[in-house]
């Protein structure tokens, strides 16, 4: 891989650059999934084994997460007209992806641990204990790593490779249609903006950063311990500003650190001259990374929380020191990293210290020569020809001549005649080149392949020494990306008021809003509240259109990601219940591609939610049933409502089915909400209007017919409107029967509640006992009023 760590020719940061092999058990161990996964532009291979159903919904969403450039599976896997299942779903999810079948043998677990064996760094061999009896995800490290080796025509250098394994329970899983809904990373309306999570909280320096909140937002932790570390440090960012700024502006510095590695450890087949150039600018990017080092020291040194203080112990690895004197001992001190391609040129041509070969200092001094052979002949011509010309170069064409003047002043409004190659006009610049520039050029070119030859045998000697030393500079990356995320995290803190959430078994938002509609709109959006815990986990949501609803319901699964990955969120107090899964049912869009009705992707999206949610997952569905007749609509609903309250998953329902709400008579964990909208008074056209208010209440909607109101808003005819507000009234009549619940049910609610409040007050109560008291007692109160409302209605229905 010839790119360098930051050339323009460099892959962007969030283009597709990895290449993942999949193999699945056969016979008794179908669904067995063995999976291992390369960057491209970092030196890292993640490995994963692990059991998945029969919808592959485990394979479908990790691949998605990492976004392959290549997908590789056995030729066994798509016999035509024999595929497997699996094959079959990879192949429809990922129609823009490269598909590379190769034969069956090159999946070779036996391979593949002699791979990790030869290839891992001393810091991650545990590695080898995690995978030794992890037969499928050895077997795909063993053929990916066989197919990199060839398209790249170059082999990694002996324990230069980080190596990891990671199983499907330390992340919260996000299926990447909920991705989409949520507008995690891509927006729906239009691609290229940045209103979406991501765009919220990317306030990072460095491609790495970048990066690695990409992934977290995709794959939030679960591990409190861990969350609670990330939001120590993001706190202590925010206290003081001064240490904010040193440090941000020490990681500004920062290049793409593990793509720097990855090309680094990579040993071409080949020495041609872009491989030695790569080298040679590689190793002062090394060396420009390596000089970062003591400064990110200095400005983290003044930290108190542990996980800063632990990064910045890592810094103290010797190895960083090791490595910059052996490359000063060949490579001048000023020689560094500097924008601009001649900029860059020079610095590799004097990259290597004089007296350390005498050839090279001969080859240096010919390509001085030419260069101001170069720059004196064509201040000749300007004389000459009494034109403004100036030197330029580009990496593309060398050195060529650049002139601004109005062509009238040109005698005969024409170039003179020697400057008859590559001529060109923007706006009232031409750039052009003449014969003798070109063989000068190519002098020039002949000159620089003769020190780059030179360079890059002393550079790979030099890298040779520091091989075994190079395995820092994982951890370094690592710190690096990881700060770059956490800054980024509090920069967005100082921009809102954000707040620090907690972790309980409630899921608690007090005037909590919608952070990608804030970045949108000029005014603060509408706060509510949320409160879900597990003896009332299940809400029903109802209201008008354009009431809330849909906005609402995603609010609380960005402020779930949010917390999970470490930042502050958007509200005036929360509190939150890990989520292992967050599932999202929002889309009503008809699917051409695989040929799905609106109904039919209802139907397989809620199936989806159903195999694989558990008692932890975060469930939000948004309208479901709307694509079929009511009455199977209503059924339907029914029917996935009481499933899901099976569970102990925090679940919100919003839905314009009133007929669902009478379903809290029959469950006490289900609470009815509505967003409330008020009517006024529209004096321009002597009709009412709806005023939304966008706040979340208790009890379900009283609005009737709404559907009907917003059509009469509308541009449909007066008499249209007239009869199906009749016939509406009709089928009211006829189908709608008040359902109202007996005394005994609202005894149990009363009881149930207060059961469910005495659990969670005894596990999460950190109140002083007289406050604890007090609280008890108002309890006790709240249930002998309920209690004795039962009794009223149970006398009154006697009556």
């Amino acid at each position: 891989m010839g790119y360098s760590a930051t050339s323009s020719s460099a892959v962007s940061t969030h283009s597709p650059s990895v290449i993942v092999a999949v193999v699945e058990g056969r016979g008794h161990a179908r669904g067995e999934i063995g999976m291992a996964s390369i960057d491209l532009r970092s030196p890292q291979i993640i490995l994963s084994q692990f059991a998945d159903n029969t919808t592959y919904a485990k394979v479908i969403t990790k691949l998605k997460i990492l976004s392959p450039l290549e997908i590789i599976m056995s030729n066994t896997a798509c016999v035509v007209g024999n595929s497997t299942k699996l094959f079959t779903l990879i192949t429809e999810n990922f129609k823009n992806v490269n598909f590379t079948t190769i034969q069956r043998k090159y999946f070779n677990e036996t391979k593949g641990l002699e791979y990790i064996e030869q290839l891992c760094i001393t810091e991650f061999s545990t590695v080898l204990m995690e995978v030794q009896s992890k037969y499928y995800c050895l077997a795909a490290v063993a053929a990916l790593l066989k197919y990199v080796e060839f398209i790249q025509n170059s082999v990694y250098a002996p324990k230069s490779l980080k190596i990891c394994f990671q199983g499907s329970e330390q992340t919260a899983m996000i299926d990447s249609s909920s991705a989409q809904n949520l507008e995690l990373l891509i927006n729906n309306q239009d691609c290229r903006n940045n209103h979406t999570l991501f765009g919220v909280l990317n306030y990072t320096k460095t491609p790495g950063g970048s990066r690695r909140l990409r992934s977290n937002i995709l794959e939030p932790l679960v591990d409190i311990e861990t969350i609670n570390m990330r939001l120590d440090c993001v706190q202590e960012l925010l206290q003081d500003e001064e240490l904010f700024f040193g440090l941000q502006s020490v990681i500004s510095r920062f290049l793409d650190t593990e793509q720097l590695l990855s090309v680094l450890v990579q040993i071409p087949k080949q020495d041609t001259v872009n491989a030695a150039e790569s080298k040679i600018t590689n190793l002062i990017y090394l060396k420009h990374t390596l000089e970062l080092v003591d400064p990110l020291k200095i400005a983290l040194k003044n930290y108190n929380t542990p996980l800063l203080r632990a990064y910045c112990g890592s810094l103290e690895d010797k190895r960083f020191g090791i490595i910059l004197e052996k490359i000063k001992t060949v490579i001048n001190d000023d020689t560094r990293y500097m924008k601009g391609c001649l900029n860059m040129r020079t610095q590799k041509c004097y990259a290597v210290r004089s007296n350390i070969n005498e050839f090279l200092d001969i080859a240096r001094r010919t390509y001085t020569e030419i260069v101001d052979d170069i720059a004196g002949m064509i201040s000749q011509l300007a004389e000459k020809y009494n034109l403004p010309l100036r030197t330029s170069f580009s990496s593309a064409r060398g050195f060529f001549i650049q002139m601004t003047i109005d062509c009238t002043a040109l005698p005969n409004n024409q170039l003179p005649s020697e400057f008859i190659k590559q001529i060109s006009k923007v706006k009232s610049s031409y750039t052009f080149t003449s014969a003798d520039l070109i063989k000068m050029n190519e002098r020039c070119q002949e000159s620089l392949r003769e020190i780059y030859h030179m360079t890059y045998m002393i550079v790979c000697k030099l890298l040779s020494e520091i091989y075994e030393h190079i395995h820092c500079l994982y951890k370094l990356s690592d710190t690096v990306s990881m700060l770059d995320m956490l800054l980024s995290f509090a920069h967005a803190c100082t921009l809102s008021d954000y707040v620090r959430p907690e972790f309980t078994d409630t899921l608690a938002i007090k005037q909590g809003w919608h952070p990608i509609l804030e970045k949108i709109s000029v005014e603060k959006p509408i706060a509510n509240n949320t409160y879900i815990t597990e003896g009332s986990n299940f809400l029903i949501i109802t209201g008008p259109n354009m009431s809330g609803k849909s906005t609402y319901l995603k609010q609380i699964a960005l402020c779930q990601i949010m917390a999970q990955i470490g930042s502050y969120v958007p509200a005036e107090y929360s509190s939150f219940r890990i989520a292992e899964q967050i599932f999202t049912r929002i889309s009503t869009d008809d699917d051409i591609e695989t040929n799905s009705s609106t109904f039919m992707k209802e139907m397989k999206e809620i199936a989806y939610i159903l195999h694989n949610a558990n008692n932890k997952s975060l469930i939000l569905i948004d309208e479901l049933g709307r694509g079929t007749s009511t009455e199977e609509g209503i059924g339907i609903c029914y029917a996935v409502c009481e499933y899901l309250l099976s569970l102990k998953a925090f679940t919100l329902f919003a839905t314009h089915f009133l007929e669902l709400c009478h379903i809290e008579a029959l469950y006490p964990n289900v609470e009815n909400m509505h967003f409330e909208v008020q009517h006024v008074k529209d004096t321009s056209r002597n009709k009412e209007a709806i005023l939304y208010t966008y706040k979340l209440c208790k009890g379900l909607t009283e609005e009737k017919n709404y559907g009907l109101k917003a059509a009469e808003v509308s541009s449909l005819p007066p008499s249209i409107v007239l009869d199906a507000k009749e016939i509406t009234a009709q089928i009211t009549r006829q189908i709608l029967q008040n359902q109202r619940s007996t005394p005994e049910m609202e005894r149990q609610r009363a009881v149930y509640h207060l059961a469910t409040r005495l659990v969670q007050t005894a596990r999460n109560s950190q109140l002083d006992p007289d406050s604890l008291r007090m609280y008890l007692s108002n309890l006790k109160k709240k249930y002998e009023t309920d209690f004795s409302r039962a009794e009223q209605v149970s006398r009154k229905t006697e009556e």
